[in-house]
Formats: structure tokens, sequence, C-alpha cells
């Protein structure tokens, strides 16, 4: 079904031969991209490029942030377009106003600064943006992780409300120029396989081994063409979850007539490797053998065909169960009550939605799947539209009446279901989801208030058939339809009646209009010569999700407060955390008074050092930290709280490691595992040369007990430790405009 290949290739006549010599790293799609776009006069392998994109793009998570950061630094208008939406907290259901009142304050940026505005449930960020923005050889730059237009001929990237803050105040997005991986497709995929069982597929393949990470996945072959555009757009907004930098696709009359009917024939290009081109690495997926897939919790890359899982459930959901059991530190979590007595699995909800799954053909296929069929009384189905132009179409004809008729809850644009604020199960429930992410607390529960939920990813065909079987686990392999998907009619009307176009258009005079809970940023101290690191979390789990450093859901409500949600850090994973750093963090504000308390003065001692070249901060450890979403508030929240550092034996994503480094922390790495005890020292000498050493000898104090371990930092760019040095982005962007 897939295979890999680590070593280079070489791209010649549609086929790939083992390369002799990487000379040709110029011919890949992405280097054509990328080199337009970087700002730095050369463009070579593991060199620095410096982009600048053609537009960014936020939600209502992460927008107020960034605009209140960029006017702190002197924002005046937005310099390229800027696309706010509003489809995370679109539900206005917790916090009072709050919600509503950011949507508001949304709106008068906009209109200030020259932004375009979404209203709430009119689409999802992700589909407004392929519909209005990308098209081929574009780079567009996004504050959420799922920011991936690669099947439109755009290089898409989701990174932390920092890095888009440099775009809005002219600065470029640092990165070495990354390894690009071709994904040969060959074959089609057979009748029942949906995109979603295809990115299953890869993600299982690739996850677990970092076969991508931070790299490009450059997907080519004949297989292409056998794909409609929104098969490759399902395929492609779940490359996030390999872990890759971003990705791109050949370009055909398929992107063609889809950029042509939303009026963007000129966005058009064919785009396709050159002779010769080289690639760092090699996948061949064959469409044809691919079967519908399920990811069981606690991750995308938990894979199995529905087929295995059908045949051996006890022995597949018992294991998933114990692994689940160590995760939640709960032994009361269950998955194999789900077998039946005859050895099927009853599932109690079914979700299709977002960005991966509200497309058009997938709820076209749905419904027929559905047609004349009724999902009974102990399945709740709810299916989210992607944005009001597929709404409109699929009631025009008749989609929206057939989904309704078979029991099924058809909603507007919203991406509560994937991150914990819509349609959150029972307890104990198992919910299939035709969705992006499936990590523990995801969808809404609460483990630590004795509230547990799973779950499962599915392509939306595979789910209609099991709604269609009484909730039923079933592969839409083994059901018969009508899978004929006519042509999406799409018009932009409800756009033009609704949606505020201000880019070219920002007016000096306008007023921001702030609701009671948007604060601003407290300050950050510069880093000083040498730092004193409380631990006040250690987690060794094998991987630490962004949604475990600051919870999704309800949480978000309040991350215009950067004080108030800084009190859910870490909540459902460690509970403690946040009282262990506020008193680390008064320990700061001592010093900062000329007072230390007599351990750290014993630090002082050894370090032989004037007490106003001291630092006291709190530090996590975590074995993998980072994998999932691209909020800042992961880190941000961290260092509102007084964290200085983060250690970890490697970092997910780069976009988390980026996001630690734009808020002034620096991302420690230690191959010595959780080597660490709650409330001990860490002794960092002149951490600022460390930076450019890219390794110290710290010193970890317990009591009047020392130890010494070595701390590295990976290779970090002369601006990212400037801007550690100044203590965040702030502060550096202010430093840089006062010269």
């Amino acid at each position: 079904m897939i295979k890999t290949y680590a070593q280079g290739f070489t791209y010649r006549n549609g086929s790939f031969s083992v390369a002799d010599s990487t000379e040709g790293y110029k011919g890949t799609m992405a280097y054509s991209v990328i080199s337009a776009h970087n700002q730095n006069a050369v463009t070579e392998k593991g060199q620095t490029v410096n982009v600048k994109f053609d537009a960014i793009a936020s939600h209502d998570i992460t927008y107020v942030g960034i605009i209140q950061t960029a006017k702190a630094i002197g924002l005046e208008k937005f310099p390229i377009p800027y696309v706010l939406t509003n489809c995370h907290n679109s539900l206005c259901a917790v916090g009072g106003t709050i919600n509503e009142d950011d949507h508001i304050f949304g709106l008068s940026a906009a209109k200030k600064y020259g932004g375009i505005f979404v209203p709430p449930h009119y689409a999802v960020i992700h589909t407004y943006m392929r519909e209005n923005f990308a098209g081929c050889g574009k780079m567009i730059l996004g504050s959420d992780s799922h920011t991936r237009y690669g099947a439109l001929g755009t290089m898409a990237i989701g990174e932390g409300g920092p890095e888009l803050v440099k775009q809005i105040i002219g600065k470029t997005y640092d990165v070495a120029y990354p390894e690009v991986v071709a994904i040969n497709l060959i074959g089609a995929p057979r009748k029942g396989v949906g995109p979603q069982d295809v990115a299953l597929a890869i993600i299982g393949k690739v996850f677990k081994n970092g076969f991508v990470k931070n790299k490009v996945m450059e997907f080519v072959g004949e297989g292409v063409k056998n794909l409609p555009i929104e098969y490759r757009i399902g395929i492609d907004v779940m490359t996030t979850e390999t872990t890759c930098l971003s990705s791109i696709w050949v370009t055909d009359d398929e992107v063609k007539n889809y950029l042509e009917s939303r009026g963007r024939g000129a966005d058009f290009k064919v785009m396709q490797p050159g002779e010769g081109a080289y690639y760092d690495a090699l996948i061949e997926v064959d469409l044809s053998k691919v079967e519908p897939m399920i990811a069981l919790p606690f991750h995308p890359s938990n894979v199995y065909t529905i087929r295995e899982l059908l045949a051996n459930p006890y022995e597949i959901l018992s294991e998933c169960e114990k692994k689940g059991r160590e995760l939640l530190h709960n032994d009361k979590f269950t998955l194999t009550d789900k077998i039946t007595a005859d050895g099927r699995i009853k599932v109690d909800q079914a979700i299709i939605a977002g960005c991966a799954g509200g497309t058009y053909d997938n709820l076209v296929e749905a419904s027929a799947i559905l047609e004349d069929k009724a999902i009974g009384d102990t399945l709740s189905m709810s299916v989210y539209c992607g944005s009001q132009p597929i709404y409109l179409d699929l009631l025009k004809k008749g989609v929206i009446a057939k989904l309704t008729e078979s029991g099924v809850i058809v909603k507007t644009s919203f991406c509560g279901p994937c991150f914990g604020a819509g349609d959150v199960p029972a307890n104990n429930g198992l919910s299939i989801r035709h969705t992006t992410r499936n990590f523990e607390n995801r969808e809404g529960s609460k483990p630590n208030e004795k509230q547990i939920a799973s779950v499962a990813l599915m392509d939306a065909r595979s789910i209609a058939a099991t709604a269609a079987n009484g909730g039923y686990l079933t592969s839409a392999m083994d059901v018969d339809y009508d899978n004929t998907v006519a042509p999406f009619n799409y018009d932009d009307k409800v756009y033009r009646s609704r949606v505020y176009n201000g880019y070219g258009k920002a007016d000096a005079n306008a007023n921001l209009v702030y609701g009671p809970n948007i604060a601003d940023i407290p300050p950050m101290v510069e880093l000083k010569k040498n730092l004193l690191m409380k631990v006040c979390a250690v987690i060794d789990d094998p991987v630490t999700t962004t949604d475990e450093l600051i919870p999704s859901g309800e949480t978000s409500s309040y991350r215009s407060n950067p004080l108030r949600l800084a009190e859910f850090t870490l909540s459902r994973k460690d509970p403690q955390y946040v009282g262990r750093a506020k008193a680390v963090k008064e320990d700061e504000l001592a010093l900062e008074k000329g007072t230390l308390s007599a351990e750290y003065d014993y630090c002082k001692e050894l370090l032989n050092a004037d007490i106003k070249d001291l630092e006291i901060g709190s530090v996590i450890y975590a074995r993998k930290p980072g994998d999932g979403s691209a909020r800042e508030q992961a880190a941000s929240c961290q260092r509102v709280l007084g964290g200085v550092a983060n250690i970890a034996s490697e970092y997910a994503t780069k976009r988390y490691r980026s996001n630690l480094i734009n808020w002034g922390m620096i991302p420690f790495r230690y191959a010595g595992g959780a080597d660490f005890e709650m409330g001990e020292i860490i002794i960092v000498p002149n951490p600022s040369e460390a930076l450019d050493n890219g390794e110290v000898i710290a010193t970890v104090v317990n009591g009047k007990s020392t130890r010494q371990i070595t701390l590295t930092i990976d290779p970090l760019t002369e601006a990212e430790k400037a801007i550690i040095r100044a203590g965040c982005l702030i502060n550096y962007n202010r430093n840089s405009q006062k010269k």
C-alpha cells in the first residue's frame, strides 16, 4: 500500500531512480516556490531562507493576540491580505460576551488596518482561503496548524501568531531550506475509499519514525490525475499530522477548473517537477490498495484498516485501551465495552466537519450512502459544511434534505468538533469523525473531572456507512451506493452579502472596539547573565501535545486575556503546575526588589554572581512536546507565568519550538530523559553565550546536593538568538524600531 525509501531519488520522465548526487534539488516545485518568495538572493540546501508570504490568515482564537502584539510594535496597516475568520469560537457559549466581543474587535481591526473579516458560521478558515486566496506558486501563512493548500499549488505553512506578526510588520519567516520528499501516487482509489483513508494510511506510515518531519511533501505521479480536486484537498490538509513543514502538488485541469469556477483563473499555472529533480526521500502510495481506515484514540497515527479491526476487535481495542489508561493515568478508561455480544463494534456518535471533512464531495457521497435510511435512536450524527457556498449548493441540490431525512443534523461552518467546542460526546462515548485530530481531551472531555470520551478518525464514506448500519462500525467498501458526484456550482454571493473586504482600504481614524476581556500582554524581561530555573512540571509521556500544554475547547474563550488564559496551562496534564509556576514568579518579583530566599541565595553563592545578574524563572521538562496545534498560547501561557525555557529530548514540531523562541524561552534539549525532580533548581551560567555555542554545562541543585548536566540547543538564527536575549519578539521588534 505504502512504501518509504530513505535515500535520494531523481525524477525523470515521470519515474524515479536512485540519485547519485543532489545537484537536481533546484528542480522541485518546492524550490521554485520558495526561491520566488525568498528575500535572500541565495536559495541553497541547508541555508536559511527569508520568506515573505502572499497572504496570511487567522481565526478567532489567535487574531486578537496577533493584532494586539503588532499594534504594540507600531502597526499602521496590513501590508498584505490578512483574513480574519471566526470559525473556532463561533458559538459564543462560554464566558458571557467575550467571544462576540472578540468578533467585534476583529471587524473593527479589519476596518482600521485594512483586513478581511469573515463572520461567524460563514466559513472555516482553510475552506475560505482555498476558495479565495490559494493559487499556483503562492505561499500563505496561517496561525493554524492545518494551513495546507498544496493541492492548489500553494505552499502553505501553519505557525504561531508571532510569525504572522513578523509578516505584518515587514519582517520575514526564517527557516533553513527544507528537505523535499516526493510522494509518488500510483493507481486509483476503489469505490468507498475516501481522502481521509489515504491520509491516515500515510500518517500511520510516517509519523512515528519522523520520516517527513519539518520537510516538504511534494505530491507527484500518474495517480494524481485519478483524484478529484476535493479528494486531493482532503489528503493534503491532513499532511499536518505527519509533522511536515508544508506540501505542494502538481497542478492540472482539475486545479484550473477549481480556480476558474471561483473567478480566479489567472491564479492557475501548470506546476510540475523539472527533469532531473532531486528528492531527499521517496514515498510510494498505491491508491488502488488503500482500504477504509480508522485512527483509534489517541492519535491520527494509531491507524488500522477497518477490516482488520473488525476481524480482531478485542485484541486491538484492548491494546488501545491499555495505552489509553497509561496516557490518561486512569484505569477506568475503556474501549472494549464497545464490542457487542456478536463481535461487532458499536459507536455512539458520528461527525463530518471542518476543513478536512466538510467538503462538498464528502457530504454528497455521505448523503448517497444514507439515502432512504435512518440512523436510529442510539446514534447522534452531525455534519458541518466547510463554507456557506458549499451549504448553499448542497441545499439547492437536495443533499441537505436527504441528510436531514436520515436523522442527521446539518450545521453551519464551525471547527468546534475538531478542537473540543462542539458535539462533545457523553462520558465513555466513542465518536467517529472525519475531522483532523483525535488527541486525548481534544473532543472536549475532562479526564481530571472523571469525564473521558474517545474519538476515532475515519472517512466520511465509512462514517455514513456506519450510521446507515445503526451505528455498527462498517466499511464503505461493504455497502452499495451511487458515488456519482455532480459538479459543485460555486456561488460567492453569500460572501459578497456579508464578508467585509477592506484590504487596501485601511482607515487610520477608525477605532478599535475592545471588550472587557481583551487585555494587553504583560511585559517580559530581557535575558540576564545567569538563569535560575525551577522545575515546575516533569512529563515523561512519549509525546506532549499543545492541547495538553494549553487545553482547547471552552478554555480558548479566554484567549484574548493572557493572564486569565494562563490559569489553564497544563490543567489537564498537571493541575498543580500553575500554582508552582506562580510561586516561582513571586520569587522573581522578590528578586527585582533585591530579595532572595535561602535556596536561591545558595545558587548565587555557587555562581559567585551579583544579585542583579540573576534571572529566576520556571521550566518544564517534556520528552517530546509540541505536537499538534500552531497556537502560540502553548508557549506564551508558560511565559506569562514566568517560564524561561523548556527542556526536551526533542521537539515534536518546528512551530512549537518557534513559539518558544518568539516568546523569549530557550528550547533546551537534554539526552538524559526525565531526570528531574519537582522543585529542583537548574543553574544555567551565561545563557546568552549558550545560544551561540549550542551547549552549556548546567548545575542541578536539590537542597544542598548538586549534579552537572549538559543542555544543548539546536542551531538558532541570529535573529532567533536576538529575540531570546531581548526577552520576546515584542521586545526585539521594539528595540529594532528604536535603532
